[in-house]
């Protein structure tokens, strides 16, 4: 079916309530940064599957993207004491982050500068009091200079001052500890812009890793991001959530090279839901899941609305907890999915209710391989006696969330659902027989926005 021809390319929207419409009827008074629309038109040229499926795109980017970008590599919570240390690897990359010996982070090239030996395994943590080489027990400090090594009679050339470890950028936002291996690329904080404007980064930062999943999945870094960018795969993915979720009309919005975010809302049916639904409705199938903190049963008042009963339920349930004071803050912070995009490969959920993030990254030297990394973070205690974050845990393609210590089986499904097509999506990338693949004007813009930064890296 044709669109209106009447209507220019990006103007186009769901019919049916918006985002910026339910914001309007909000219990509170929204921040300018949710009502503020950053949306223009970016073209409908087709995004070549080749860089998905082209192993000589996937080097290009191992080569010209991954050394230059802003990613966060673990919380400040992994490193909380002098000497721990966590390795973030990112195809041929190894970075090892770790907490020197006054108080700061220190970000270095996991590779000793003897013979290039590996020093701390791949996807390792823990704690040392020096780094040393495991092969010939080259010694370095926790500031990266080199302490001793065995035999410096046999190494006249060797002035320990140029032989310490390569050390990268490192920074820190909302309690995440970034990493960057190139010595030219901008201040995190202005490559992030505007999120720390738009967000607090206490958000983050007072918040801990209460669960953390790292997924093996069957499909290029990109396909797999690409899959959380758009709400347009709700109503056949997760058509369970159509009766809460307003799928076709969530708002998108981009910002310079970096940034881009949704407001995908909560307590909104999807205009595509043929069955009429009550606010009382709405709310039961809202509360779905492990809601056990809820007690009994929640009631729409008249002229009432099943998000504005949610978002009063969690303020009052903060309050009695003694947490923070919520009683100014809007219904959509409380209760929406308000996902920003950093570019290349991590997502910020803001919502206050549930902040989660999402990192994808290349698995390995293969294309075809990726790891899909969800944190759920949890409010850190009240008491600000110290946390311990959960350990990463790791599933092969073919588990299921579900098997996962603490998740609810509910949300379990919902990413089983959303990884289920990521394998489809390669092969079908690789069988196709077109060149590239389509996407929407606005719902999909995000994925455009996302394409536009990488060509600025890699040419087709």
């Amino acid at each position: 079916m044709s669109g209106n021809s009447d209507i220019r390319p990006g103007d186009a929207r769901c019919p049916g309530i918006s985002v910026q419409d339910l914001l309007d009827d909000d219990s509170r008074p929204v921040p300018d940064y949710l009502t503020t629309e950053s949306y223009f038109f970016l073209g409908d040229k087709d995004i070549a599957f080749s860089r998905y499926t082209s192993p000589d795109y996937f080097r290009r980017e191992l080569e010209q993207l991954w050394p230059k970008v802003w990613q966060w590599a673990c919380r400040e919570e992994h490193i909380p004491e002098t000497g721990d240390y966590v390795v973030y690897d990112v195809g041929p990359y190894s970075i090892l982050v770790v907490r020197a010996e006054d108080g700061g982070i220190r970000a270095f090239r996991n590779a000793c500068t003897h013979r290039g030996t590996k020093l701390r395994p791949s996807y390792s943590s823990g704690s040392i009091e020096h780094i040393r080489c495991p092969y010939h027990g080259w010694t370095f400090n926790l500031d990266g200079d080199l302490a001793s090594f065995p035999c410096e009679w046999d190494f006249p050339h060797v002035d320990p001052k140029d032989y310490a470890l390569g050390a990268v950028q490192v920074d820190t936002w909302g309690g995440f500890v970034f990493i960057n291996m190139d010595p030219d690329a901008p201040p995190l904080r202005e490559y992030m812009a505007p999120l720390p404007e738009h967000v607090d980064s206490a958000v983050f930062a007072n918040r801990y890793v209460a669960i953390h999943v790292q997924k093996e999945l069957d499909c290029n870094w990109k396909i797999a991001s690409e899959a959380f960018l758009e709400a347009y795969h709700v109503m056949e993915t997760h058509s369970q959530l159509m009766r809460t979720n307003g799928d076709a009309n969530t708002q998108y919005d981009f910002y310079g090279d970096n940034v881009n975010r949704l407001i995908n809302v909560a307590g909104s049916p999807s205009a595509f839901l043929q069955e009429p639904m009550t606010e009382q409705e709405i709310l039961d199938c809202f509360l779905i899941g492990d809601r056990s903190d809820v007690g009994e049963k929640l009631l729409v008042p008249e002229g009432g609305t099943a998000r504005k009963v949610m978002a009063q339920f969690y303020r009052d349930m903060v309050a009695k907890r003694g947490g923070t004071d919520l009683s100014r803050v809007s219904d959509s912070e409380i209760v929406d999915s308000i996902a920003y995009f950093v570019f290349p490969n991590q997502q910020f959920f803001s919502g206050i209710s549930f902040p989660i993030v999402y990192r994808f990254r290349p698995l390995g030297m293969q294309h075809d391989k990726s790891l899909f990394d969800l944190i759920i973070l949890k409010q850190r205690p009240l008491d600000g006696s110290p946390v311990e974050p959960a350990e990463p845990v790791r599933l092969k393609p073919e588990e299921s969330y579900t098997i996962v210590p603490g998740m609810d089986p509910y949300v379990g499904h919902v990413y089983d659902q959303d990884t289920g097509n990521m394998e489809a999506a390669q092969e079908g990338a690789m069988t196709s027989g077109r060149a590239g693949a389509t996407l929407g004007n606005y719902q999909e813009i995000r994925i455009r926005h996302m394409h536009r930064t990488l060509e600025k890296y890699v040419r087709d």
